[in-house]
């Protein structure tokens, strides 16, 4: 017997641990090179892990649910198994297909033969299709992801409708689902007592574990508020002028740059003046240092179906406004829409959180691990305002900045802060001498 044993790669950024959320295979089926074995998320994504070897599968090194280690047993082949004859498909191996590459591997087709995917589904579908549905139409499942999302959720799958193909239920069915009602566990057996938490005396209607981008969040979060020596400062800013100049470019060209890609021009002129908010603090045995870097990358918190995520926009120094509108759209859109990979997601150097689309007007942020600073942008509204003497209404905002004390002091951190806050409200004048 030649056996080969695949170890969890690392799949991106350092992380060291992930969820398996589905095998694509099952022991004794014949695999090839490249060809998709399990779907895994880490921290930052969902991703397909395909085999770096072509056999028969031997051993699953773990269950659907199962935190994995990077470094330890995900799957063992047989590769003699395929050379004496075992039935495997005739398939190519070359590098042409998707280009999801993970670290150390090569490229597949999605849907290429080898993935048990439509398999699975024809075979639900005939179970679903058997004497106890005669009186409904199938729910159909594919995704385990899927069915373990609605348990987590306590929801029936046979209440759900499936948006998709011949019924099909999807994730965002389960998400809107989900969000259309409270958390609850499945039904107690009758007879059985309700679970009753100690602390509050009241019954628990539900449990949902942390996984995936909520658990290292989590974890991000604590680590920075255990870690980083915060502080906070704030401002008004009367960002009348800057809503102008946006409706004048707008009838112009048709179209103009958003608020928050004129904020990120002005926060990547900032930074050239206030290097320190673009540092961060490292460290290098038992001592701590401060790392300057050579250029900006700027993440952009957005708010996705799988929970908060910061996509980054790299190397943004001395780019316009309209360039940068297009790079953050681009890569929101990629969060959005579940296609942002580690490489997207990692390497900020400093952040900007616009929380005023949720309309609130400030926040007591927390700095994105191991960044130095993030600026938050509040809803702009009208609000009275006292201009050369005079009370009138403008369009005002507020601007906050949280920024670790170890890099800056507060007048560099207030430098900075005014220097926006000033540039939001003579833009015209500030873009002409950028």
């Amino acid at each position: 017997m030649s056996l080969q044993v695949f170890l969890l790669p690392d799949l991106g950024e350092g992380l060291v641990e992930a969820e398996l959320v589905t095998w694509l295979v099952n022991v004794g089926d014949a695999v090839h090179v490249d060809q998709p074995i399990a779907e895994v998320e880490t921290a930052k994504s969902v991703v397909e892990v395909p085999s770096p070897f072509e056999g028969v599968v031997e051993t699953l090194h773990g269950a659907e649910g199962d935190t994995l280690t990077v470094g330890k047993p995900l799957i063992s082949v047989n590769s003699a198994a395929a050379e004496v004859g075992a039935p495997t498909p005739a398939l190519a191996t070359s590098a042409e297909g998707s280009g999801n590459v993970l670290i150390g591997y090569g490229t597949s087709s999605h849907g290429g033969p080898g993935r048990t995917r439509p398999a699975l589904r024809q075979h639900l579908h005939a179970q679903d299709s058997g004497p106890a549905t005669v009186q409904h139409r199938a729910h159909l499942v594919v995704s385990p992801l899927v069915r373990k999302l609605a348990h987590d959720h306590g929801l029936e799958l046979s209440n759900i409708h499936g948006s998709g193909s011949d019924g099909l239920i999807l994730r965002r069915d389960v998400e809107q689902a989900a969000a259309g009602g409270p958390v609850l566990a499945p039904a107690a057996p009758e007879g059985s007592r309700a679970v009753v938490d100690q602390r509050t005396g009241l019954e628990v209607a539900g449990r949902t574990p942390l996984t995936g981008v909520k658990k290292a969040a989590a974890a991000a979060m604590t680590r920075s508020r255990a870690e980083i020596p915060e502080a906070t400062v704030w401002v008004d800013v009367d960002a009348t002028a800057l809503m102008e100049l946006r409706r004048e470019l707008k009838a112009k060209d048709g179209a103009a740059p958003s608020v928050l890609a004129f904020v990120a021009r002005f926060v990547t002129a900032g930074l050239g003046r206030f290097p320190a908010l673009n540092m961060q603090v490292a460290h290098n045995g038992p001592e701590q240092e401060l790392v300057e870097f050579a250029g900006i990358n700027l993440g952009i918190a957005a708010q996705t179906e799988r929970g908060l995520m910061v996509p980054v926009v790299r190397n943004v120094q001395g780019l316009s406004a309209r360039a940068l509108d297009e790079r953050i759209r681009a890569v929101a859109e990629q969060a959005r829409g579940g296609k942002a990979g580690p490489e997207t997601l990692r390497g900020g150097t400093f952040t900007i959180n616009n929380y005023g689309v949720f309309g609130v007007d400030g926040s007591a942020a927390i700095i994105n691990y191991q960044e130095a600073a993030m600026l938050g942008i509040g809803r702009i509204m009208d609000k009275p305002w006292v201009v050369n003497g005079e009370l009138c209404v403008r369009q005002m905002t507020e601007l906050t900045l949280a920024f670790d004390h170890r890099v800056c002091d507060g007048a560099v951190a207030a430098g900075f802060l005014r220097f926006v806050a000033d540039a939001m409200e003579n833009p015209a004048s500030v873009l002409a001498d950028l």
